[in-house]
């Protein structure tokens, strides 16, 4: 089998999977460094010992160093062209089909944001009958998925539809600010407001918690200092204005705890929101993402009604760093099962 490597372009990261199970995650900013692009995916390519070709899905196209989104699909396609240096390049869009790059430039409202349903495509293989739901979590979005018969059943096709209909929550376990999430929190036996500010994150709020693991060399914070519990308390007392001299780490970690119950609720109303459209039920509930334990709490905490549902989990099924990479690592799997 050809080495295919499955590219999932985002905004603030990149992500490369093999067909086999080995996948490569990084950070990059586009929106910072839009004309590094091609370098970055070429260094990430380098990763893997042999590429025969590439199959593509991306996000970054919202950027906004991109003008428009047509100015963005087609930025990144140059970048990547570059990148895949001759070897072939295959590019998914939303109506379940892999194009090459040149039809790709003309169909730029279907390539744009893609990744989703090439998650949900390759995901339907596991359940090719009946009604299930994927809900992917990841570090800046919610994707609330429902599969009919192994194929995607949405109402929405592009981002702005999927938000509309419930099935795109525009909130994840890192990237998105504390203030987004909630608008007070507990401090000194009174209820303080939330300053409107990017002093905090929800890595913060799931580091104090204990989800999300300690790493001092991880600096893409809110004020890029590392990500360890005693610098999240401190991210976060400058949410209600103070600093870590003024708030305890106990004190940190309750208003963590409310952050994070004002999270899951809006992630409950989202998936409930898409559930009042059905009668069926669901025979299966799929989690994905880096936030999949996010997923499982909001059911088995606030959803009765999906809590003996069925389970499938990535994370029984993919190491992590492929789980993390999920939407890279499936439209490897579709273009090793539909083009080769």
């Amino acid at each position: 089998m050809p080495h295919l490597i499955g590219l999932d372009i985002g905004g603030a990261n990149l992500k490369a999977a093999h067909v086999d199970g080995v996948a490569v995650s990084q950070a990059f900013p586009v929106w910072k460094h839009p004309e590094r692009l091609a370098d970055a995916l070429t260094d990430l390519l380098k990763k893997f010992s042999q590429v025969d070709g590439l199959a593509v899905t991306m996000t970054a196209e919202l950027a906004d160093c991109f003008v428009t989104k047509d100015e963005g699909v087609n930025r990144i396609l140059d970048a990547v062209e570059l990148a895949a240096a001759g070897r072939p390049v295959r590019v998914w869009q939303t109506g379940g089909e892999f194009v090459s790059i040149e039809e790709a430039r003309l169909l730029t409202r279907l390539v744009a944001a893609a990744n989703w349903h090439a998650l949900a495509t390759w995901v339907g293989l596991m359940v090719p009958r009946g009604d299930a739901l994927l809900i992917d979590i990841g570090t800046t979005t919610t994707d609330i998925i429902p599969i009919r018969d192994g194929l995607p059943d949405t109402l929405g096709r592009n981002d702005s539809e999927r938000l509309i209909a419930g099935e795109l929550y525009y909130t994840g376990i890192r990237r998105t600010p504390v203030c987004a999430a909630a608008r007070q929190v507990p401090f000194a036996g009174r209820s303080c407001p939330l300053a409107a500010e990017l002093f905090a994150t929800m890595l913060d709020v799931y580091l104090l918690l204990g989800d999300i693991a300690e790493d001092p060399s991880d600096c893409d914070t809110a004020n890029g200092r590392p990500a360890t519990r005693r610098e999240a308390c401190g991210r976060l007392a400058r949410m209600i204005c103070c600093d870590q001299e003024e708030v305890s780490h106990e004190e940190a970690v309750v208003m963590a705890r409310t952050i994070a119950a004002c999270q899951q609720g809006s992630i409950r109303m989202a998936i409930e929101h898409v559930l009042s459209r059905r009668k069926e039920l669901f025979g299966h509930v799929i989690f994905s993402g880096a936030g999949a334990f996010l997923g499982e709490r909001v059911i088995d905490e606030q959803l009765p009604s999906l809590k003996a549902v069925p389970r499938v989990r990535l994370t029984d099924l993919l190491p992590g760093d492929v789980v993390e990479a999920a939407c890279a690592f499936a439209v490897a799997r579709l273009a090793a099962e539909r083009l080769v």
